[in-house]
């Protein structure tokens, strides 16, 4: 674990923040150098799955993508980002789910609008959890590696302050299509993070700028929710640290240490413990 994330963790501010709002915006969370070559290796991606048949107006969505390039991989327990991660989820927490996106621009004369197709994460929880507001469970971190910085480039869009909202009442006719009231499209510039809460309402949009909207999503949930997808790091594996083992869903030895971890488990509870002390990891 890099102890430069020691810089990072989540501060009181921010934590009130995203309480309210369920979001948390990083400007420069990653390097320019970073940006580039994490962008030529989602390029790449791409390229790939253009031969494989996608089509060039069609969007990328792709999560088996860690094994193309160790910097994804780099990415999970990124010193700027996953502090604020634990602080916000805790010690106990695996990542999930990731995704891989470009979108291309619109082409000439398309009358899809904003493109918009509201929603909260993680499908079936949302039918079959009894409680009201939903439970958060998961949160993720979404890095962007294009420039988002002005409307209409395929922006990430939200309802600040919707993640206490189980149910949204869309307009007749538009449905989740409808640009909502208080909703607002998330400006940002290439190398900006931003981490929100699952049950966010938000959606992607369409790209009507000449270049594509380049983004990458990583989830991350407690340890003991199922994956959705696999990880790939297998390549990888034996230059991995404990902490990115964890992150990466190494299995105990025993099924019940998913709810009821022993230290050998959990990594990442050991390393806040020694450098933040006992209270960090309580309860």
């Amino acid at each position: 674990m890099d102890r430069r994330c020691l810089k990072y963790r989540l501060t009181d501010d921010e934590r009130v923040f995203f309480q309210k709002n369920g979001y948390l915006l990083i400007p420069d969370a990653l390097s320019k150098d970073r940006v580039r070559t994490v962008r030529k290796a989602l390029e790449k991606v791409y390229a790939k799955e253009r031969r494989k048949g996608l089509e060039p107006h069609n969007t990328l969505h792709v999560r088996e993508f860690f094994k193309e390039d160790r910097c994804f991989v780099d990415l999970i327990d990124y010193y700027k980002t996953i502090p604020k991660v634990w602080g916000i989820l805790g010690w106990n927490i695996h990542l999930y789910l990731a995704h891989a996106n470009v979108t291309p621009p619109e082409r000439e004369g398309s009358e899809r609008g904003l493109g918009l197709g509201w929603h909260q994460d993680t499908s079936r929880v949302n039918v079959e959890m009894e409680t009201s507001p939903r439970p958060r469970l998961s949160v993720k971190v979404a890095f962007f590696l294009s420039d988002t910085s002005e409307p209409g480039r395929g922006n990430f869009y939200i309802i600040p302050g919707s993640q206490k909202r189980d149910m949204l009442k869309f307009p007749k006719g538009e449905g989740r299509k409808a640009k909502m009231r208080g909703s607002i499209p998330v400006l940002a510039a290439p190398g900006t993070a931003v981490i929100f809460d699952r049950r966010l309402w938000h959606s992607a949009s369409a790209n009507y700028w000449t270049e594509s909207r380049k983004a990458i999503f990583y989830g991350f949930s407690y340890r003991w929710l199922a994956p959705r997808g696999p990880c790939n790091v297998k390549k990888y594996w034996n230059d991995l640290d404990p902490i990115q083992r964890q992150l990466c869903r190494q299995q105990p030895s025993d099924v019940h240490r998913y709810t009821s971890p022993v230290d050998e488990d959990v990594p990442l509870k050991v390393w806040i413990e020694k450098h933040l002390g006992k209270e960090a990891v309580q309860p």
